[in-house]
């Protein structure tokens, strides 16, 4: 699992570098391209960036073309970061070698494991939230007060 996480950073890095943008700026375009249409301080609250430095990211991705800034119909003061979808298809179709190699990797399994994966995949991914939110929250907390991180010794199973 390491691994592999690794390498899809990696395989962001290489995709950023061919689109010419900075890697955490990919990172903030797919989570846009994820969530929707939505303001700056959802995507500072999403990605843990401060306001400032997703001022910064939306002005680098509004120059290369992948995001637009709207204005609320409803309230003119609010502001949301909306994907521009002709110019993200072109960062999209950066991606089609890993798809094509994860097809070539899941044609090989039947639909009871791939939906085992699937499962295996939303409840990793909700643990990861959970990690996530815990490791943040020491952020709050005075570096006297943490609390150790040891991972506990599993029994083996009967």
């Amino acid at each position: 699992m390491r691994r592999s996480s690794a390498q899809g950073v990696l395989y962001g890095q290489a995709v950023a570098n061919v689109a010419g943008i900075a890697n955490s700026d990919l990172e903030c375009m797919d989570i846009l391209y994820l969530e929707g249409r939505v303001t700056a301080g959802r995507l500072a609250e999403v990605t843990g960036l401060t306001t400032g430095a997703i001022t910064g990211v939306v002005d680098r991705l509004e120059k290369a073309g992948l995001v637009r800034r709207e204005r609320d119909e409803a309230d003119r003061r609010k502001v949301f970061i909306a994907v521009v979808p002709e110019t993200a298809m072109k960062i999209g179709q950066l991606y089609v070698p890993m798809q094509q190699a994860m097809e070539k990797v899941f044609s090989a399994y039947s639909d009871e494991e791939l939906r085992l994966l699937l499962r295996f995949a939303n409840e990793g991914y909700k643990g990861v939230l959970a990690a996530t939110a815990a490791l943040k929250s020491l952020l709050d907390t005075p570096p006297e007060k943490r609390p150790d991180l040891k991972l506990k010794k599993r029994r083996p199973k009967p």
